[in-house]
């Protein structure tokens, strides 16, 4: 028995008028999704408990089948493991994402115009980052290169009570004012500081002016959240008995596979974004599992990033994409290895009419080669609310996923 997971990072939505009253999952082409939903067990399930905040971290964790009361420990350990860095009992993480402020004199009276600065390439931010470590690190803060506009600060002998740091994506379009490491707690002083200092050493950084005359925004301050200690998750072979495999664009995912034991397979030209590379990440899995592997999950970050940016278009275009570059060409090779599963959910919602994430309940598909079920005609939001299945408790579906198919 093969396993695959298909997990849409943040595909389920709302309703909305710009698709006819549909959502983007029920707007998009996807007839994979719908052939297997005919024959599978498909509703509702919540990923993220009450109490904790909805991200990536908590609900893929909870997908994967750690319960999250008992593992996370912050979302940066996570990423900080994926770029190899060895952290210490006594370090903090804190993910260090590179923006876009606006140019206010005063860093308070700033805007948050864009939280991955115009998808920065990871070249570009290369360079950045090393002109922000070379400035602001000291043994005390030592800044650290990942993918994208996603990179990571280690703050020697720091605290986690900080009142809960604000997620950039969470606040686009918005003064930075009210959510400045300072009004959440004086023991963030030290991070405001760097970050107030941060766009002085970016601003007139050659790599931002030539982004200003290409007409791309510029990456002027870095921001500070996700904060955490390091992580240590159970392997996954132990807990289910499946030798695994993660695909994944982005850090985070990277990350939880490498805690987790899993066998982290580099995408050229995976991006987590919508022009990432959808056939790549099918080849690998493919490849994954013709070299005997047992359980391959691939992440696919593309419908979150459209969902933070209101792009209605793309959110439907991305889950077309995956429907038909990955879990086509992935479940006919599977249908040539003898009996299967596939589980597709999203790890949680990001409606296009909030930007952020939530933590709704939201539609999941298990399908068993070897024990069809019957199942609606389509996979949606809607279709799996109506079936009456429930699942309190996420991190219980990867259970009865991984559970040995019956004799």
């Amino acid at each position: 028995m093969k396993y695959l997971v298909v997990l849409c990072d943040g595909m389920a939505d709302y309703p909305i008028d710009a698709l006819d009253g549909k959502t983007p999952l029920e707007a998009a082409d996807t007839p994979n999704m719908d052939r297997l939903a005919k024959k599978s067990t498909v509703g509702l399930v919540k990923t993220i408990q009450d109490g904790m905040k909805p991200g990536s971290d908590v609900a893929n964790l909870s997908v994967l089948g750690y319960d999250p009361m008992t593992y996370y420990t912050g979302r940066s350990p996570l990423e900080a493991g994926s770029i190899g860095i060895d952290m210490k009992p006594t370090d903090v993480s804190l993910r260090c994402n590179l923006v876009t402020l606006s140019d206010e004199p005063a860093y308070e009276d700033r805007t948050l115009i864009d939280y991955c600065a115009d998808d920065i390439s990871t070249e570009e931010a290369g360079v950045l980052m090393q002109a922000v470590e070379d400035a602001l690190g000291t043994e005390t803060f030592q800044f650290y290169t990942g993918v994208a506009y996603r990179h990571c600060l280690i703050w020697d002998h720091g605290t986690t009570d900080l009142g809960g740091l604000t997620p950039p994506h969470d606040i686009t379009g918005r003064l930075v004012k009210e959510y400045l490491p300072l009004c959440h707690s004086e023991n963030a002083a030290p991070l405001y500081d760097l970050m107030v200092r941060s766009y002085a050493v970016l601003k007139d950084h050659p790599v931002n002016l030539a982004r200003i005359r290409r007409g791309k925004r510029p990456a002027n301050s870095i921001w500070l959240w996700g904060e955490g200690i390091r992580a240590n998750l159970d392997p996954f072979v132990e807990k289910y008995s499946l030798k695994g495999s993660m695909i994944s664009a982005v850090d985070l995912l990277k990350g939880i596979g490498k805690f987790a034991g899993m066998r982290v397979v580099p995408v050229d030209g995976a991006t987590g974004y919508i022009d990432t590379n959808f056939d790549g990440k099918a080849s690998a899995a493919i490849k994954e599992f013709e070299n005997g592997q047992d359980f391959v999950y691939i992440h696919v970050e593309a419908p979150d990033e459209c969902g933070h940016r209101a792009e209605v278009q793309n959110k439907r275009d991305a889950i077309s994409l995956i429907d038909h570059k990955i879990l086509g060409p992935v479940t006919s090779a599977l249908e040539k290895m003898g009996d299967y599963k596939v589980l597709v959910m999203p790890d949680h919602a990001t409606p296009l009419s909030l930007k952020t994430h939530t933590n709704d309940p939201i539609p999941f598909l298990i399908y068993d080669s070897s024990n069809l079920k019957q199942g609606p005609d389509t996979f949606s939001e809607k279709t799996a609310k109506e079936t009456g299945l429930y699942v309190e408790e996420g991190f219980q579906i990867m259970k009865d996923f991984a559970a040995a198919p019956k004799q």
